[in-house]
């Protein structure tokens, strides 16, 4: 056997018999490449009792395409001065994510209120880090300590 490449449009390389013209069967890859990921869901708590002029969303789940338009809604419509995001249950996040969080970056920023997040694994961040969003943001340990220090709008 030897490793081919047909390009008919675009590349894909398999394994064929010398001699043989490679096999390509669109039925066959696509029904494998298709599948779903599990759906898991983003839980958002609107914490009260947050000192007046903030606002804190606790989030539990990932931050994915296909959840995170209650989110994006909620960050839109939100008045507050100071939004504190806490991530300490997010596991991972997706592009879509990330364009949600810059977003709301954006939506703080021009506005003169500031955005802190909270809690950032280090696969989330890493995730910030690889599309070089993490310069916008401010990270927090705790809670405590976004509500003390709100940040630079």
């Amino acid at each position: 056997m030897t490793l081919s490449t047909v390009a008919r449009g675009s590349c894909f390389c398999s394994a064929v018999p010398r001699g043989e013209a490679p096999f390509f069967n669109m039925a066959f890859t696509f029904r494998y490449y298709d599948v779903r990921m599990p759906q898991d869901p983003l839980h958002i708590e609107d914490v009260s009792g947050t000192p007046s002029g903030q606002r804190m969303l606790r989030l539990r789940g990932p931050i994915v395409l296909t959840n995170f338009f209650e989110f994006q809604s909620m960050v839109r419509g939100n008045t507050s001065r100071h939004l504190i995001l806490d991530l300490t249950a997010v596991p991972y996040i997706d592009s879509a994510g990330i364009g949600a969080l810059v977003g709301a970056y954006v939506n703080h920023q021009k506005d003169g209120r500031s955005l802190a997040l909270v809690g950032v694994t280090q696969r989330v961040r890493d995730a910030m880090e690889v599309t070089r969003v993490e310069q916008f943001f401010h990270f927090h340990d705790t809670v405590e300590s976004a509500q003390g220090t709100p940040g630079k709008p």
